[in-house]
């Protein structure tokens, strides 16, 4: 689903508000989710998942087409781990199939 697909299902749902509106506080929601992280802090919505920031450690690789070894830098990587609610709600179609 895209940024646009979300918005419109918002402004749908919000007669109340204009569509700048809401395309204002989806990114003040997605700005405040960003600098959380940034700051080292979890991020979690109750019963959707919680997002976590980690470290790829610097390491040692090759380049598979010439052999040629080359050190990646560490970095960060984004863990998400999918609420319960979420978990039960993708896998409620499955339970029915048994």
């Amino acid at each position: 689903m895209l940024k646009s697909d979300i918005l419109k299902k918002l402004e749908f749902k919000q007669n109340n508000l204009s569509d700048s509106d809401i395309e204002q506080i989806f990114n003040i929601f997605t700005k405040k989710i960003i600098l959380a992280l940034k700051d080292g802090k979890n991020v979690e919505l109750r019963g959707f998942g919680t997002f976590k920031k980690k470290i790829n450690r610097a390491k040692q690789v090759r380049n598979p087409k010439t052999n040629e070894k080359l050190y990646k830098k560490e970095n960060y990587k984004l863990h998400f781990k999918i609420g319960k609610i979420l978990h039960n709600e993708l896998n409620s179609e499955l339970k029915g199939n048994e």
